[in-house]
């Protein structure tokens, strides 16, 4: 080995292996959602898990659920439909919520909720 290659530089990003336990693909509420408020407030469409190449990145962030918000409010959506990007370790950590811990993400399995937010997903990134 090359005596100016750190420890941390032969410990980059893409010798970490992926993590075993990875989110589904699909529609989620964050904990945030309320759910008497509009179907799409906190409602999220994650696409995968992206990979972090550079070799700056700590090995718990190698790994980042990628993900659209489903609502107008959102930094991503209000600043040219960007990604969300979140380290995966992060999306299966409970959350704090109310004085309880709560999932941070919850999958949507209701095929007429799912119907409903498919149809926002396609208006609101119509190129996509």
């Amino acid at each position: 080995m090359l005596p100016w290659i750190t420890i941390r530089a032969r410990e980059m990003a893409y010798d970490v292996p992926p993590p075993e336990n990875l989110p589904e693909p699909g529609y989620y509420y964050h904990f945030k959602h309320d759910s008497s408020g509009p179907i799409n407030n906190y409602a999220y469409y994650i696409y995968g898990v992206g990979h972090h190449t550079e070799d700056d990145c700590r090995p718990e962030d190698s790994f980042m659920q990628v993900y659209r918000p489903l609502y107008e409010e959102s930094y991503a959506y209000r600043n040219g439909g960007l990604f969300d990007l979140r380290p995966v370790q992060m999306f299966f950590q409970p959350a704090e919520w109310k004085g309880r811990k709560v999932p941070r993400f919850t999958r949507i399995l209701d095929p007429d909720l799912i119907a409903q937010l498919e149809v926002i997903k396609a208006r609101l990134y119509p190129h996509v």
